[in-house]
Formats: C-alpha cells, sequence, structure tokens
C-alpha cells in the first residue's frame, strides 16, 4: 500500500514538472513570435527603424549634394558669361578709344573742306590778279575766323620780351632801337591752341653787347 502510495506522489511531480515546463514555452513564445514578426517571408531581417532613419539622412544628405552641385555649375556658367560680357565690353571701349583718336579732327577738317572749296573756286573763276586778290582776302577771313573758333590764337612777337616758353630765338642783333631780349623780328608766326602752345614763335632777339 506505502508503494502505491509513492507511485501516485511520483506521477503528481512529475504532472507539476510538465506543468512547469509548459509555462515556460508559453511565456517564450511570445519573444519567438516577434522574432519571427521580424523576418519577411523569405526569411530575411526586416531594417530596423534606426537603419530606416540613417538611410532617410543618408538620402537627405546626397540630395543636398546634388542641389550644391546644381548651384556651382550655375554660378561657374555665369561667371563665364560676365568675363565674356567684360571682355567684349574692353574691346569695344579699346575700339571706341582708336576711332576716337583716329578721326578726332574729323570736325576741324570738315570745316577746312570748306575753305578748301572756296579756293577752289577762287583759283578757277578768277580772271586776273585783282579778282584773283579778292577771293584769296575772303579766304583767309574765313580760315582766320575758323581757327579763332577752334581756340587757335597767334603768339604776340615784335616789341615783346623774348620768352623761351613762347618763342625760339633763331637770330640775334644788336639795336640800338630796342631793349636787351626785345624781339626785333618776327620770323615765322607761333600760335597757342586754348593756352597750349602748338607752334614757337621764331624771332630775332636784340642781344645788347657787353661793354668794356
Amino acid at each position: 500500500m506505502a508503494k502505491k502510495n509513492k507511485t501516485k506522489k511520483s506521477e503528481e511531480e512529475i504532472d507539476e514538472e510538465d506543468q512547469s515546463k509548459l509555462q515556460e514555452d508559453k511565456e517564450e513564445s511570445p519573444s519567438e513570435s516577434k522574432e519571427e514578426s521580424s523576418q519577411d517571408e523569405d526569411g530575411k531581417e526586416e531594417p530596423s527603424k534606426e537603419d530606416e532613419s540613417e538611410d532617410s539622412e543618408l538620402d537627405k544628405l546626397t540630395k543636398d549634394l546634388e542641389r550644391k552641385d546644381e548651384e556651382i555649375i550655375e554660378l561657374k556658367s555665369h561667371i563665364q558669361r560676365l568675363q565674356a560680357d567684360f571682355d567684349n565690353f574692353r574691346k569695344q571701349g579699346e575700339k571706341q578709344k582708336q576711332d576716337l583718336i583716329r578721326y578726332a579732327n574729323e570736325g576741324l577738317i570738315v570745316k577746312f573742306l570748306d575753305i578748301y572749296e572756296d579756293m577752289e573756286r577762287a583759283l578757277e573763276n578768277s580772271s586776273n590778279e585783282e579778282e584773283l586778290r579778292e577771293g584769296l582776302e575772303l579766304i583767309y577771313s574765313k580760315m582766320k575766323n575758323t581757327l579763332e573758333k577752334e581756340g587757335v590764337e597767334e603768339i604776340p612777337a615784335v616789341g615783346e620780351k623774348f620768352d623761351p616758353f613762347k618763342h625760339e630765338a633763331l637770330l640775334t642783333v644788336d639795336s640800338p632801337d630796342h631793349e636787351n631780349n626785345e624781339i626785333v623780328d618776327e620770323l615765322m608766326k607761333g600760335y597757342t591752341l586754348k593756352d597750349k602752345v602748338i607752334k614757337y614763335s621764331k624771332v630775332r632777339v636784340c642781344k645788347k653787347a657787353k661793354k668794356e
């Protein structure tokens, strides 16, 4: 009888162990189910939220770099266009400067062309010396007025003190009728253009001899 009770007790202990094991299996099963759910149909692990965040950040950085590259290309193109415009402007400025120098006397030449034609008509239409002289006097007067309007004036010479900035002494003479360094004769006229000497007067100057 005692043996039968012992056997029954052992069976109860076995039942308790089985129940305990089943309980442990039940507790472990949710984690296993969770692990299984984290796998896709092919058995590969799906990316975690952390991996997805890193991929998103990488995509953003890649797009930012692509946008910056496009901006750099656009800026380079803009700089090249500005450089081309500047080169064209510089070349155009140089051409205008050359043209200005080349044709600086155009207005004055046009005025003298009229005088030139007047002289040509005077020579063709004058039948005697008197008519020719009258024509030349009119042309001379017209030419003189044109030069004065352009700012050209004669440099005073005879009776003036010799000025090396206006006169060029070609000859000297000891004249009792003139003071020392006084201009006696004007050999060739001199001219100024708006206060600038463009041609020196060629003159003869009085130089008194030193008394012994």
